[in-house]
């Protein structure tokens, strides 16, 4: 596997670019056919590559997806320290907003966002009935995270939202007042970052994840 990892590298391939055959492989690394089929099918399970039946094998997107099966089946598993887990996901959570503010308060100063303050305004409309808003949370997030062009940012907080959701159900549930307080704070992000502001979206990102931690404290 290290072996066909450093042969793409050396060799400059991309997502998408055929991998030489097994017998070619075979000669150049020095491994029997068997070795190499192994290589490959595990490979294939991480996603670094791509067999097609009859075309070859070809390097793969190299997406985040096992990494995200393997946390989110992780924190499932973990009903011990389930609220740690959760601790956890939401520290790394609130790293990654602030580690973005400069450049994303960069990219949206001066735009106009009515999908996001739409998304704002239902998170509002179901705190007062008590309701989650779980869609429109990720759905705001993405939004933003749309303006960076990351495709990686975006497939890490992905993955930190699942595990959160999975987790979740262990943790008592949010008073009226706390998803009010958090639906408020989306607002004063997307403010902050159509105004420019970096304090103002980092004070707002603090508040975003203030009621969560007050529910971890408390359980």
């Amino acid at each position: 596997m290290d072996a066909i990892k450093r042969y793409m590298l050396t060799h400059g391939l991309k997502p998408g670019d055929p991998l030489p055959t097994e017998a070619v492989l075979c000669a150049d690394l020095g491994v029997s056919r068997s070795s190499v089929r192994e290589a490959l099918r595990k490979l294939e399970a991480l996603d670094i590559i791509t067999v097609h039946q009859g075309r070859g094998s070809f390097v793969g997107q190299m997406s985040m997806q096992p990494l995200v099966d393997t946390l989110v089946l992780r924190s499932a598993l973990d009903q011990i320290n389930g609220i740690k887990s959760l601790s956890e996901v939401i520290r790394i959570r609130r790293s990654l907003d602030l580690g973005i503010a400069e450049e994303l308060v960069a990219a949206m100063r001066g735009t106009t966002n009515p999908h996001l303050w739409d998304a704002v305004d239902a998170m509002k409309e179901k705190a007062l009935r008590g309701a989650t808003y779980y869609d429109e949370d990720i759905a705001f997030h993405s939004g933003l995270l749309d303006y960076l062009d990351n495709s990686l940012m975006q497939q890490l907080t992905s993955a930190m939202w699942l595990i959160h959701q999975t987790a979740s159900p262990g943790l008592k549930a949010a008073d009226g007042e706390q998803m009010m307080a958090a639906a408020l704070a989306h607002g004063d992000i997307l403010s902050a970052c159509e105004h420019g502001d970096v304090d103002a979206y980092k004070a707002a990102v603090d508040w975003h994840y203030g009621p969560l931690n007050a529910l971890i404290d408390g359980d």
